[in-house]
């Protein structure tokens, strides 16, 4: 895994073995970013299911001015702080939480984030189960913009009661999906 764009352009990240762990391709990180180019700078990112960071990162890389990483799993995490020790990114601009997705959501009370990414394991097939968790969540607002990559036959619908799919491109089984308020 490598940054794509940014300060830390061509960095890599540090190699693991975690069956856990299945990182976003290249092709489809690029193309999210190039939707967002003009959204990234200066904003405060959500990365939900961050596994390695490799989404966060990225994002801080081109501008982000904070990141919050949400995941659960350890051996992710473990490897995450790795990444953030490798890259000697400052304390003051990310934050980790080792914490369910839902729950974090669910107990949310701070200030909305501008761009929110999430990419649930695709063993789980809750894809669904987040993007109603994120609709009732406080982490967005009017200005707000979420992507979550999925396996294209889990269910993600077109709308939910506050939010509205604007995008959805597909990668071979897999589909990146796009929403905002209504």
């Amino acid at each position: 895994m490598r940054i794509i764009s940014g300060k830390f352009k061509g960095r890599n990240l540090v190699s693991f073995k975690a069956s856990h762990i299945r990182p976003t391709m290249d092709r489809v990180k690029e193309t999210l970013f190039n939707k967002w180019m003009h959204d990234v700078d200066e904003c405060r990112f959500l990365d939900l299911f961050s596994g390695t960071g490799n989404l966060g990162i990225e994002a801080l890389s081109r501008g982000a001015s904070h990141i919050t990483f949400v995941e659960k799993n350890i051996k992710s995490i473990q490897i995450l702080k790795e990444n953030i020790q490798l890259l000697k990114i400052e304390n003051s601009e990310y934050d980790i939480y080792t914490k369910d997705v839902i729950a974090f959501l669910k107990g949310y009370t701070g200030s909305p984030f501008q761009l929110i990414v999430i990419d649930p394991p695709f063993t789980e097939k809750m894809a669904h189960d987040v993007m109603v968790a994120i609709d009732q969540s406080k982490v967005f607002d009017e200005n707000t913009k979420i992507a979550i990559e999925a396996i294209k036959q889990e269910r993600i619908d077109a709308d939910y009661e506050n939010l509205t799919c604007y995008d959805k491109l597909d990668y071979g089984d897999k589909s990146l999906s796009f929403f905002c308020k209504k």
